[in-house]
């Protein structure tokens, strides 16, 4: 782990812009500007679903919105391979995690299995390694210093899936399950009990229209293994905005939920997110 004070040498010998705002020349810690840090401090997890929710999706809770310093650190950190960003959006998913346990009726006393969605081998690449499962490792570590009887199960692997930008919100879905598969052996959660049980809560960076988050929780169903919710770092909402020839839709990142239309694209790269 790199110390404050490592952190800020860093910054002193690699200057660059806040992750967050964009600023320059301005004092960052682990690459985040002092307002920056200030915003996502103070963001409180809350619950958030798609509407229509897909079949499946599970309860889920976000950090917050996808917009302004959370959506510029979120790109860094996945997009720009600014890896130090990980250790607080991984502080970040540990407070949604412990949302979602807590509403599942989880606790200090449940064993939790935290289950990123994982990166296709393609992605994981491209980006120096699964985005997810480094973010789920922070939040785990996190957890477990807070008391939480918290580990990580990377039980899923990707394959490769078609651009989900030209897709529908149905075609989406199916494309999202069809593309997970069990790793190995099982690894069974205990059903949830009157008195004891396991709290399973899966994690990704965004959450659109929930396909990948129903998807990842079909998946697992089919192994036996009971989701009791999710967690993300961000939640997006769209907007239809009626054009002068045809009803565009266009994506407004906002805490809350939202109503999908066509696909978004809410990476800032080109490429669409997860879902």
């Amino acid at each position: 782990m790199i110390s404050r004070l490592g952190a800020d040498l860093a910054d002193l010998v690699m200057p660059s812009a806040c992750a967050g705002c964009g600023a320059e020349r301005v004092p960052l810690r682990y690459g985040t500007c002092g307002p920056c840090v200030s915003f996502l401090e103070a963001l409180r997890p809350y619950a958030t679903t798609p509407e229509p929710p897909p079949p499946g999706m599970p309860g889920c809770v976000a950090v917050g919105g996808y917009a302004g310093a959370l959506r510029g650190v979120l790109l860094a950190y996945k997009e720009r391979q600014r890896h130090r960003l990980a250790r607080p959006l991984g502080a970040l998913l540990a407070g949604a995690v412990v949302e979602a346990a807590s509403r599942a009726g989880g606790g200090r006393g449940v064993p939790m299995l935290v289950v990123p969605v994982p990166s296709t081998a393609s992605a994981a690449r491209q980006r120096g390694g699964d985005h997810m499962a480094r973010l789920a490792a922070h939040a785990v570590r996190r957890l477990r210093v807070a008391g939480w009887q918290a580990d990580v199960g990377r039980v899923l692997r990707a394959l490769p899936r078609p651009d989900s930008a030209s897709l529908t919100v149905a075609e989406r879905a199916a494309a999202a399950e069809n593309s997970l598969r069990i790793k190995g052996a099982r690894i069974r959660i205990p059903r949830r009990r009157p008195t004891i049980g396991g709290t399973l809560i899966v994690v990704d960076d965004i959450v659109t229209t929930g396909a990948t988050l129903a998807a990842v929780t079909v998946r697992l169903r089919e192994a036996d293994m009971q989701v009791a919710g999710a967690a993300v770092l961000a939640a997006t909402r769209l907007r239809k905005v009626r054009g002068t020839a045809r009803d565009e839709v266009r994506v407004r990142a906002a805490s809350g939920t939202k109503v999908p239309g066509s696909v978004p694209r809410t990476r800032g790269d080109g490429r669409p997110s997860a879902g």
